[in-house]
């Protein structure tokens, strides 16, 4: 699985960084040399977004990992959802554009769905970003039987979603799967057994945090 390595600025920030260097070259080259300083620093900025840096990740195999960078927006009981047709524990994730955007594996499994929902781009941090915004969804079955989902929505910048694996192929805990583009949400969904361990307000680490524990 290619995309699961772990270089620490992703391929996807290639065309972006390669279009602001070169605009920045050519600046420094012309009578337009004042964009220099400008583009040079769009240049640096846009790199340091596709940032991918290295993770500890928990040992423990009970333990659920964060999928993504951020801030935690909301824990909260899901009665059910298209994911997990059960009552289930939903914890939502709000990335700023200063976040990594790179998403982790919470636990190593095997995806049994995933499905692309087209919808609008509110803001991410705004509740109906949840249902209303075009959104990727991914479920994971363990080795032991539980399930749980991923949910990755794009915001009002991030109209970017990208999720590598497919249907049936394995997954391990903490390796990346996917990114959003310039501020988004993850929504994680748990089933009621689960253990969270994190709570609203908190800061937290993809691939490093730990989010709950299976039973």
């Amino acid at each position: 699985m290619s995309w699961g390595e772990e270089p620490y600025i992703v391929k996807e920030a290639i065309p972006f960084i390669a279009v602001f260097a070169s605009l920045a070259l050519l600046a420094a080259a012309s009578r337009f040399g004042s964009l220099f300083w400008v583009l040079l620093l769009a240049t640096v900025c846009i790199t340091a977004f596709f940032r991918n840096p290295p993770r500890t990740v928990p040992t423990d195999p009970r333990a659920i990992v964060c999928p993504a960078d951020g801030k935690i927006l909301s824990v909260e009981d899901a009665p059910s959802h298209n994911l997990l047709p059960v009552p289930s524990r939903k914890i939502s994730i709000f990335m700023s554009p200063f976040n990594v955007h790179v998403n982790r594996v919470p636990a190593s499994g095997t995806v049994k769905r995933k499905t692309h929902m087209p919808g609008k781009f509110f803001v991410a941090s705004r509740p109906e970003a949840s249902s209303e915004n075009e959104r990727m969804e991914l479920l994971i079955e363990t080795p032991d039987g539980f399930s749980l989902g991923i949910v990755q929505i794009a915001g009002r910048l991030a109209r970017r979603i990208v999720c590598y694996p497919g249907e049936g192929d394995p997954v391990e805990k903490g390796k990346r799967f996917g990114l959003i583009r310039f501020g988004s949400r993850v929504e994680l969904f748990l089933p009621q057994e689960v253990s969270v361990s994190v709570q609203p307000g908190q800061r937290v680490k993809g691939g490093e945090t730990v989010m709950g524990y299976f039973p």
